[in-house]
């Protein structure tokens, strides 16, 4: 080919139908890009900390994550990993990706010398009997392969993978007891497994077990390449003969004679689905034993995905950040279907999607703020598929999912946050699922009487007696029903051609339902303290500190919820009184000197004041200076928090990685914006780090970022230009992305606040009147004085003082008032022109006696129960001991 390319028009021709091959299939010119992007990822960033990433190989998305195991409990032995271990257990095949609970950790394989011993020697700390010990120096990690040498047996181990098939190569030194060990008893809790010998090269198995997934069922089917001349099998650790077995605590060892550096193979399939679809899987994906190939293989597919963006002119340790972050924003979620289209829903019923690929592993509570929003940019087809996994979840599982993993719902977090994927995704014009059925399952999933929605429907709010984390489940709530609203009116736009009318039209009725449901985080907020707060027996609960972490909050606190409003920035800017207002309190949550207390949070981490970043919450915060004007203080805190809480070495993340949320983070702001409001194509402007970055879009367009003059002292936007032309938004629109183009940058070493004259805006069309504050003694002996406070003093307060609905017409406040009785007492506000809010109700208990109570232990602030006299004043707790009316 060089030569015919050499020789004038044959070559010019070869070029042109090379072009036209390309463009027929849909794929950039940059697939077949010669530079090595993998050079620059580090799959040990996260290993160490707590970061709760793996060094493994994988491919992109893939099924399999063939990575060693050094621990099995603990937090941070969430990915079965952590760099600070000096012992190697084995090698699993599937693994999570920097999430804060463990599980996978499947079928593990581990090659040994000697006489095989399973179980741990008495008195030895290790938890197996085959452990090896190992040095980071012989440890090596590149995306798509894995390789250690084992010190107890030098044993040199590789690993390599395709989508759904682990590839194992042992180098063995001489010896007639080299084995292999398969051990399904690791790790988590086995409720049933099996091994069938089929014949001297082949085994077949399965393993079902129970964690963070209540039921993970996976079958393998895996091949020696070399025949064993002896197998064992052995039941709760005691030998069997047998060449079919099932039990709980089943692990076998394959011996073979080995000459000295000989390596022997292992392929290992896995399914969800059956041990025929794990055949089918490895023949189809490995049919040969060429394990250079597939390492090659899997090289040349992460560096189609990384290609996906290319940024020059970084240091290297910006160049190898940038591209680790990427590589692990590409781990998960994972396919979760055979090469048939065959895949096991919520149901557990066997399903088949041969049009598109079914997932697993939706960590969306992280993942729906960054991860989502880039895979929107990068990743279309992806993200199609990712919503239509959602909507068979909600076909089979009755809703959509809020954290699944491997076909199982963990309920784990909070909010419905597939709603914000699907709602992003619309808003782009992104095609290829329902919009209707997703529609439907949106409203569905928020229409629910679980996890505080019953009270937050009844409310407005939810209080800390309904439920735990009351105040971050009512913001996440809220900005998931404005994803709703989104949708609801897109719907409208498309299936409304001509003048309708209004009236009457289901999605405009939709709309203005959720849009109304998306303020409801107005009702948390106090305005004397400036801060969401959470309530209980319709007042504020005191004694409060912002910086308290406490039940009431998800992984977080009042100063990082108070900026939780992502939709609707320009209504929480109203509410702290203008934009003057607003920047001093983002200020002061950065500068503040208070310290965290409360309860003990491992997540909150990177912490700048009182902002976190190691946790999801935060991620948003530095944006919002855009929102008020002062862009300049949002470019010089993203760069802070690039330079600062990411790191090109093991303990390099400031929290976990989450499935990619945080990688996800630095890529977006790297490249010098960021999607506050996952629902609204809009991306503020933060601060670009490279003098170039290159987005290759899958419609075959390219997106330019140039960064002149940028540096480590100026990362200031002095100028920007889109397309040629001068910029003065702060902001630009997904459209103009996707559209291909140039932004252009000009970058300097000082503030400047002329350039942008225009910021970007998330608000919300309507007005909801907040709920009042009922103040007076919960429990009273002879009297107690009730105070009613109105947030807002445009509206008026009405109050009943027998438990009956108030209205206009009820008694109007106008002054504290003193009850003696046990009263229930309801109130709400009202204006002519706005409504009236929900009711807010308060029980105040006069108690029949004159009881005290002497504590000889103080009881701790997370469980005060209503106070010294919270042991017999008559109120009673929940099952839910986080509820507040539990002492302890």
């Amino acid at each position: 080919m060089k030569q015919q390319i050499r020789s004038g028009k044959h070559g010019l021709f070869l070029i042109f139908s090379l072009f036209l091959l390309l463009t027929a299939y849909g794929l950039p010119l940059t697939a077949f890009a010669s530079t090595d992007y993998t050079k620059y990822v580090n799959p040990f960033i996260g290993t160490g900390g707590h970061g709760h990433t793996f060094p493994g190989a994988t491919m992109p998305f893939g099924a399999v994550q063939l990575s060693p195991d050094t621990r099995i409990d603990n937090w941070d032995g969430s990915s079965g990993y952590h760099y600070s271990d000096s012992i190697i257990y084995g090698f699993s095949h599937t693994h999570l990706s920097g999430t804060g609970i463990p599980d996978y950790c499947d079928i593990l394989f581990m090659p040994t010398i000697g006489e095989p011993q399973f179980e741990a020697k008495e008195g030895e700390k290790e938890v197996n009997g085959y452990a090896s010990k190992f040095s980071h120096a012989n440890e090596t990690a590149t995306p798509g392969y894995y390789s250690v040498k084992l010190d107890d047996d030098g044993i040199f181990a590789e690993m390599t993978t395709t989508k759904r098939v682990g590839f194992h190569r042992y180098t063995f030194p001489k010896t007639d007891e080299a084995n292999i060990i398969l051990d399904l008893k690791w790790r988590d809790k086995v409720l049933d497994s099996g091994i069938e010998i089929i014949n001297d090269r082949t085994i077949v198995g399965y393993r079902a077990s129970e964690s963070w997934a209540k039921k993970q069922l996976v079958y393998f089917y895996a091949e020696f390449s070399k025949p064993f001349k002896e197998v064992k099998i052995a039941s709760d650790n005691k030998t069997v003969e047998a060449k079919e077995i099932k039990g709980k605590n089943l692990k076998s060892v394959f011996i073979f004679d080995a000459e000295k550096d000989e390596q022997i193979l292992v392929k290992v399939a896995i399914s969800a689905v059956s041990p025929q679809g794990a055949e089918k899987n490895l023949k189809t994906e490995i049919p040969d034993w060429n394990f250079e190939k597939v390492r090659s293989d899997a090289k040349a597919e992460w560096n189609k995905e990384l290609s996906k963006i290319e940024v020059s002119g970084g240091s290297v340790a910006q160049m190898t950040n940038f591209y680790s972050a990427l590589y692990h924003t590409m781990i998960a979620p994972n396919i979760f279907q055979d090469v048939d289209g065959n895949y096991v829903g919520l149901d557990k019923d066997v399903h088949n999607a041969p049009k598109d690929t079914n997932y697993t592993v939706f960590s969306l509570w992280d993942t729906f703020r960054a991860a989502h929003p880039l895979y929107t940019i990068i990743d279309e087809k992806r993200t199609v598929d990712f919503i239509n996994t959602f909507l068979r979840h909600y076909e089979q599982g009755g809703r959509l999912p809020v954290w699944e993993l491997a076909g199982n719902e963990t309920d784990t977090m909070i909010g419905y946050h597939a709603v914000s994927v699907i709602a992003d995704a619309m808003a782009k014009g992104i095609k290829g699922f329902d919009y209707k059925k997703a529609f439907e399952a949106a409203k569905h999933s928020a229409q629910l009487d679980h996890f505080g929605l019953e009270a937050y429907k009844k409310r407005g709010y939810i209080s800390m007696e309904d439920e735990q984390e009351s105040v971050s489940k009512t913001l996440e709530y809220a900005y998931n029903d404005f994803c709703i609203a989104q949708m609801a009116m897109i719907l409208f736009r498309i299936n409304s051609s001509g003048y309708v009318s209004l009236i009457g039209n289901p999605y405009i009725q939709d709309h203005s339902k959720y849009i109304q449901r998306s303020q409801y985080y107005k009702n948390l907020f106090d305005k004397q303290t400036g801060f969401m707060r959470p309530k209980k027996n319709g007042n504020w609960i005191s004694p409060f500190l912002p910086n308290e972490v406490t039940f009431n909050f998800t992984e977080g606190n009042s100063w990082v919820y108070s900026f939780f409003v992502p939709h609707d920035v320009s209504g929480l800017i109203d509410l702290y009184g203008g934009n003057a207002n607003f920047t001093k309190k983002l200020d002061e949550l950065f500068t503040t000197d208070q310290k965290l207390t409360g309860r003990e949070q491992p997540d909150i981490t990177g912490l700048i004041g009182q902002y976190a970043h190691g946790n999801e919450p935060s991620h948003h915060i530095a944006y919002l200076y855009n929102y008020a004007g002062e862009p300049w203080k949002t470019q010089k805190l993203v760069r802070q928090i690039l330079d600062e809480f990411y790191k090109p070495e093991p303990d390099g993340l400031i929290g976990n990685e989450d499935c990619g949320q945080m990688s996800a983070w630095y890529i977006l702001s790297a490249l010098g914006f960021y999607e506050v409001n996952p629902s609204q194509p809009v991306y503020s402007f933060g601060t670009p780090i490279f003098p170039e970055a290159k987005i290759n879009l899958e419609n075959g367009k390219t997106f330019t970022i140039k960064a002149k003059n940028v540096s480590e002292k100026n990362i200031y936007i002095k100028s920007a230009k889109l397309n040629g032309k001068d910029h003065k938004k702060s902001f630009f629109a997904h459209e103009n992305l996707m559209n291909g183009g140039v932004l252009e940058f000009e970058m300097t070493g000082a503030p400047v606040k002329d350039w942008f004259t225009e910021f970007p805006v998330s608000s919300i069309q309507g007005k909801l009147v907040a709920v009042p504050t009922i103040d007076a003694n919960r429990n009273f002996t002879n009297e107690t004085i009730v105070k009613i406070s109105n947030p807002d003093n445009w509206a008026k307060i009405f109050y009943t003082l027998d438990g009956s609905e108030p209205s206009e017409k009820s008694i109007e406040y106008t002054k504290p008032f003193t009850i003696s009785e046990t009263t229930i007492v309801k109130a709400i506000s009202y204006n002519k022109v706005s409504g009236k809010s929900f009711p807010v109700e308060a029980k105040l208990i006069k108690m029949p006696h004159d009881w005290s109570v002497k504590l000889f232990s103080k009881y701790n602030r997370q469980y005060t129960g209503g106070g010294d006299e919270g042991l017999f004043d008559g109120v009673r707790g929940s099952l839910n001991f986080a509820s507040g009316e539990w002492q302890g």
